[in-house]
């Protein structure tokens, strides 16, 4: 258990050192791998809005990316009213890369519980005081 902790204290610890990348521009290409993991998007200012994980789906972070990006989330409902393009060109992501599923669920639950983003999908209006 103790060693578990560990393993997923040191990815929270990658993950918040991770580069950030920009949503593309309208007409560009997302860049993201097609591995499965966790990332965090954050609003023009850099406050974390948003922590979620890959949790089946064959292109990984490049897909949950871009269901985003489609309005095909909770997050891009409730933020965008489903226009996920408004990601585009100022809002940015940063993600890490993690192969095992419990690893990854761990991890974006302990990112949940420090970065304390805005929208955690609870059903909730999002207000910015949250």
């Amino acid at each position: 258990m103790q060693d578990q902790r560990n393993v997923v204290r040191k990815l929270y610890r990658r993950l918040v050192k991770r580069e950030r990348h920009p949503f593309p521009k309208p007409g560009k290409r997302l860049e993201a791998p097609a591995a499965p993991g966790v990332y965090v998007i954050f609003n023009p200012n850099g406050r974390a809005y948003h922590v979620g994980r890959t949790t089946r789906g064959k292109r990984g972070l490049a897909q949950r990316l871009a269901d985003h990006m489609a309005g095909r989330s909770s997050f891009a409902i409730k933020m965008f009213e489903g226009d996920g393009s408004r990601l585009r060109g100022r809002w940015t992501f940063s993600y890490l890369e993690v192969p095992d599923g419990r690893d990854r669920a761990l991890l974006e639950a302990l990112a949940i519980g420090t970065l304390c983003p805005v929208h955690i999908g609870v059903g909730e209006p999002v207000t910015e005081n949250t």
